[in-house]
């Protein structure tokens, strides 16, 4: 996905186990909507997690869809995960890859990538619904300028486990002694979890820093409603217990912090300022490698 600088979205203080609670701003990325949760004023990050878009749900009529042009990315992983729906994935390496739910594309950018995210021609033929998550993850300082790739994980590739309730798919890192297959570059939890009515789930403690980004539905903690859409950074080690009284879908975030501040402007995230004006001038410039079969490009915002 692709953002544009100067957006921030809305937070509120908290207290007790959570440090912050951020209401996501709608943002339209011409022709569908999303809610953009990170970077937030108060909370740019959480663990290596920079950038939080939760894409629909929208519904295309035939011959609509999306269409992300060809735009270039630096110094972080995107992380594609759906719920409904599907996208293609072109990238300037020669990817061409279908997503669907349940999936993960992940794709590290490092010193520099171009990609384009589009509805295939078969779907767009009939019309569909979109919905998910794209997501930024920073790289480590020493990984920010590795050579750039891109993996896709099948949704039976992701650890699966569920009861008293609860059901969840682990897309990355680490969640109550279980891994997911997919190669991170540091610490991390992200987690998809659907929660019936009257189901408890104790968000784990093992992370430096963690939050809940609340899908659909609602959740409680201490008593307290949280409504959909809200995002609840919650305090290093505090203890969390989610409670759902009816139906809820959640998703888990978080990991170790990258220590050092990263710098976002527009798709380019660096510990290095002077390493995005680079990237700006490069893409201006034409000397990003481009997406082969998708001529058109995102121009730089000025």
């Amino acid at each position: 996905m692709s953002w544009h600088p100067g957006e921030e979205a809305a937070c509120k203080q908290g207290t007790g186990a959570i440090e912050t609670t951020v209401t996501p701003r709608p943002r339209d990325l011409g022709g569908f909507e999303v809610r953009r949760v990170l970077p937030a004023i108060e909370r740019r990050m959480v663990g290596p997690f920079v950038f939080w878009d939760h894409m629909g749900p929208v519904s295309f009529p035939a011959g609509k869809g999306i269409d992300v042009r060809p735009h270039p990315h630096i110094g972080l992983a995107t992380v594609t995960y759906l719920f409904e729906g599907e996208i293609v994935h072109r990238d300037s390496l020669g990817t061409v890859q279908t997503i669907r739910p349940g999936e993960v594309n992940w794709m590290t950018a490092g010193r520099g990538i171009v990609h384009s995210e589009r509805t295939g021609s078969d779907l767009r033929g009939k019309g569909s619904r979109l919905a998910g998550i794209q997501s930024w993850v920073g790289l480590p300082e020493a990984e920010e300028e590795t050579a750039p790739s891109f993996v896709h994980y099948g949704a039976d590739a992701l650890p699966m486990f569920s009861g008293e309730g609860k059901s969840v798919r682990l897309i990355a890192g680490s969640l109550y002694g279980r891994t997911s297959p997919v190669r991170v570059s540091s610490e991390m939890l992200y987690a998809d979890v659907s929660l019936e009515g009257g189901a408890v789930f104790s968000v784990p403690t093992e992370h430096e820093e963690r939050a809940v980004y609340i899908v659909q539905g609602a959740v409680e903690i201490l008593g307290r409603p949280y409504a959909e859409g809200q995002m609840l950074v919650l305090r290093s080690g505090a203890e969390v217990t989610l409670s759902s009284p009816s139906p809820a879908h959640v998703m888990l975030l978080g990991g170790a912090s990258l220590g050092a501040h990263r710098h976002i402007w527009w798709n380019f995230v660096s510990s290095s300022r002077e390493r995005i004006e680079r990237a700006k001038a490069d893409w201006k410039a034409g000397r990003f490698a481009m997406v082969a079969g998708d001529p058109e490009f995102i121009p730089l915002p000025e």
